[in-house]
């Protein structure tokens, strides 16, 4: 996409978003995708929702070949100034040691992706620290945000240039043939981000959009949501744009994310989301440019409390209620096996006739494409 690589040099501005379209899926290759279902030798919609999962994925690949062989999992790296007060169980050295681990795919979403056959693709957004990490993607704009509570966590270029970032590595994995792609983040404090951006998003309270994060004790819980509502009015959040929002309480990993959704609807690569912090930064893709939720697919429902609120926003449901809170993109990564089970049945058809026995006939319509 020629214009889009003039964007990235050239132009780290808010209206250099406006000149990038989202195509619509293709409801031909969706509904295709649903008749080959009914033509395999099982119940009608018998494999429930990834049957209509699958028909999307055809839809954002443009064709009723699904294919997802090469798959990966984005892993956005990056240090969020509010740890300063206190919010989070750990420091900011924890962020650097986990992604060294995941630089050896030694973490807990390497061993995972390793076992299915996907890649792990973490990348240093905004780390804090000047030390280059072997086997992580140094795409660095500064080290770690600004403390939200005395300013700003970054300007708006910054925040443009990390969004931008996203959708940048989407563009390479497109040119190196993935299929499709996973979210992931990590980055201590990442939880009050991402509820300070959910609660101005969704103009709800900070209570019911904010947890405990890695494991906060009650008396750290009251203060994190303090500092949380103390920005919000601070700043004026409830009356602001998603970009003002993103920049003033969100993280790098955060708008790195966002662009991550926003390249999968432009190089039609389905996103698979993890947990909260990719909820968030789907919300503030689809606020940003609407229609790239279509191409979204939602993994599972984690501890967080802003998750319901967000899917339901985003009109997306998990698929996986396993009480999960790991982050790293973990998840995502399981719902990438659960797709690939469920396309193994569809790309091997055995067909009624194979098996000799009449074809279950559908008595209702296919859902619409949303």
């Amino acid at each position: 996409m020629e214009c889009f690589e003039k964007l990235i040099w050239n132009n780290r501005t808010k209206e250099s978003l406006t000149h990038l379209n989202i195509d619509k899926l293709d409801e031909i290759s969706y509904k295709k995708v649903l008749k080959n279902w009914d033509n395999i030798a099982k119940p009608v919609d018998g494999l429930g929702r990834f049957e209509t999962l699958i028909a999307q994925i055809g839809a954002i690949q443009r064709t009723d070949c699904v294919n997802i062989s090469k798959k990966a999992v984005i892993i956005m790296c990056a240090d969020n100034g509010i740890v300063e007060e206190g919010i989070s169980q750990s420091g900011q050295d924890v962020t650097m040691a986990v992604v060294q681990e995941m630089a050896k795919n030694q973490s807990s979403v390497g061993k995972m992706a390793q076992m299915i056959g996907a890649d792990t693709i973490p990348v240093d957004i905004g780390i804090n620290s000047k030390h280059v990490i072997k086997g992580v993607v140094n795409k660095k704009i500064r080290c770690g945000t600004r403390n939200f509570k005395n300013e700003p966590a970054m300007t708006e270029k910054e925040t443009i240039q990390a969004i931008l970032t996203g959708i940048e590595i989407v563009s390479d994995c497109k040119k190196e043939g993935y299929h499709i792609l996973a979210t992931g983040e990590m980055g201590i404090g990442n939880t009050t981000t991402s509820s300070a951006v959910a609660a101005a998003l969704l103009n709800c309270s900070v209570e019911e959009v904010t947890g405990r994060g890695a494991g906060l004790d009650d008396k750290k819980l009251v203060h994190k949501k303090q500092v949380i509502t103390q920005a919000i009015e601070k700043y004026k959040l409830r009356e602001a744009d998603a970009l003002q929002i993103l920049s003033t309480v969100g993280g790098l990993d955060i708008a790195g994310l966002a662009g991550v959704c926003i390249g999968g609807a432009l190089f039609h690569i389905p996103i698979v989301l993890d947990g909260v912090i990719s909820m968030v930064s789907a919300l503030l893709a689809e606020r940003i440019m609407p229609g790239t939720k279509a191409y979204m697919i939602p993994s599972h429902k984690g501890k967080e409390p802003a998750i319901e609120k967000l899917m339901a926003e985003l009109n997306i449901k998990p698929v996986i209620d396993g009480n999960m809170a790991l982050g790293e993109g973990t998840g995502a990564v399981m719902m990438l096996s659960l797709l690939e089970i469920a396309l193994s049945v569809y790309q091997d058809r055995t067909t009624f006739s194979d098996m000799k026995i009449e074809q279950y006939k559908r008595q209702t319509t296919y859902g619409e494409l949303q």
